[in-house]
């Protein structure tokens, strides 16, 4: 099964590891380090010229989505409650 991050971008949902809001980047310590370690080791992706809404944490990257946070929880649930 796949995930639709936007643009065109699509994961496998068993990469899957975490979805936030985008706030999360800037009100916890621990998560804004966890960023810019994945900056710094070139593990992020921007989806899109849009604004981002979201942050997808799979095994390999970190994604900025332009899609929310609760509509891409929405997709995942949807995966696996079918």
């Amino acid at each position: 099964m796949f995930i639709h991050l936007g643009g065109e971008k699509i994961i496998r949902a068993s990469e899957l590891i975490a979805i936030f809001d985008i706030s999360v980047e800037k009100s916890s310590k621990i998560s804004k380090q966890f960023i810019q370690q994945a900056a710094k080791d070139k593990k992020t992706e921007q989806i899109g010229e849009e604004e981002c809404k979201s942050l997808v944490v799979t095994q390999n990257k970190v994604y900025y989505s332009p899609i929310s946070s609760t509509t891409l929880k929405k997709r995942a649930h949807q995966l696996l409650t079918n």
